[in-house]
């Protein structure tokens, strides 16, 4: 068994608040961990516990098989980087990756090779004389990261690193943070709001809401199997039915669809909802007499988004919005456009369906 590190329990509180609610987690050791919430749900306050700038109300941080709670941060082992890149303005580049290794008293040639080492790994050597000043935000960052890594930390805590730096560079430097881990196969925790960036790097995912882990597990099942509205609505975009369920057919306050997930109950309210990407669209007089007439439906295109790869179609049927995304090239080939009339098409087997708790969408 590996240097583990595992949540027991961990619990904060400020007073009558609790930021974090009794959360367990097993995490091993190699792998990339994404906190992934909205804000103030409880993300950076497990980060801090974790790396002992919080302390601990209830439960314990275990590493290696042994609690932690105590120790300060400097006696765990953990690197960290921020949001803001808290780099040393008076240190050049050189400077600020050694300052780590200085104060653990390594000796010259030691460090030097180790910097060395950490200005190859971010392409970084011909910019090892400046100071942060002279630098781009990406490559603070970059400088950032790997002085938080020159001291071989056990594990790697980032806290939203990337939230500061515009579109492109955050894609390209979250896909370098993924080639750092996998290459140095380092424990890494991640906390960001961003979905995207989650889904994209992490080998398992921790959603959370108000202090609690709503689901752990791998990007994809996440996506696809999401266990709460509040997972499918925060991770990636759906839409949202609430009606009543009696055995396989919702009945909405507008029309009834046919859902394939059986249930027990004879009747129960639900709230039904649907990916984006999972909707067909047809034009009227297409063929669709394969397919489940309830779940059928006419509707006006609103308004055409391109997102790249795929196009989103906002779609009022008789007053109801519903977003359906296709493929481009498929959209170009049928020759869709704003202020069509066309017909929806909701497979049975693509609604995920949840107990209506009355949880506000």
């Amino acid at each position: 068994m590996g240097r583990n590190l595992r949540l027991e329990n961990l619990t904060k509180r400020y007073g009558t608040l609790t930021a974090v609610d009794r959360v367990n987690l097993e995490i091993e050791e190699g792998e990339f961990i994404c906190f992934l919430g909205p804000s103030g749900c409880g993300k950076t306050t497990v980060l801090r516990m974790i790396t002992g700038f919080e302390t601990v109300t209830e439960g314990n941080v275990i590493f290696d098989g042994k609690v932690i709670n105590h120790l300060i941060p400097q006696k765990r082992e953990f690197g960290i980087v921020f949001q803001s890149y808290a780099l040393f303005p008076n240190m050049t580049v050189e400077e600020n990756i050694a300052f780590g290794l200085r104060m653990r008293k390594m000796n010259k040639q030691a460090i030097a090779r180790r910097v060395d080492e950490m200005l190859d790994l971010v392409g970084l050597r011909d910019w090892r004389k400046l100071y942060p000043a002279q630098l781009s935000g990406g490559q603070q960052q970059r400088v950032a990261l790997v002085r938080a890594l020159a001291p071989d930390p056990q594990v790697l805590l980032l806290d939203e690193p990337l939230s500061a730096l515009d579109a492109k560079i955050r894609v390209r430097l979250r896909a370098e943070i993924k080639r750092f881990q996998q290459e140095l196969k380092k424990t890494m925790i991640y906390v960001t709001h961003d979905q995207e960036e989650a889904l994209s790097i992490a080998d398992r995912v921790v959603v959370m809401e108000k202090g609690q882990f709503r689901q752990v597990g791998r990007p994809i099942d996440i996506y696809k199997c999401p266990s709460s509205n509040f997972v499918a609505d925060f991770v990636g975009t759906s839409n949202f039915f609430k009606g009543l369920r009696i055995n396989d057919h919702v009945k909405t306050e507008r029309r009834e669809f046919v859902v394939a997930q059986g249930s027990h109950s004879v009747r129960e309210k639900v709230i039904l909802a649907i990916r984006p990407e999972k909707i067909e669209v047809f034009r009227l007089g297409e063929p669709t007499h394969h397919l489940a007439a309830s779940n059928l439906i006419p509707g006006r295109i609103d308004v055409v988004t391109f997102l790249g790869a795929a196009v989103r179609l906002v779609v009022n049927m008789d007053g109801e919005e519903v977003i359906s995304d296709i493929i481009e090239k498929t959209f170009e080939q049928r020759g869709f456009k704003q202020g069509d009339e066309i017909l929806l098409y909701f497979p049975p087997e693509s609604f995920l369906v949840y107990p209506d708790e009355e949880v506000e969408l």
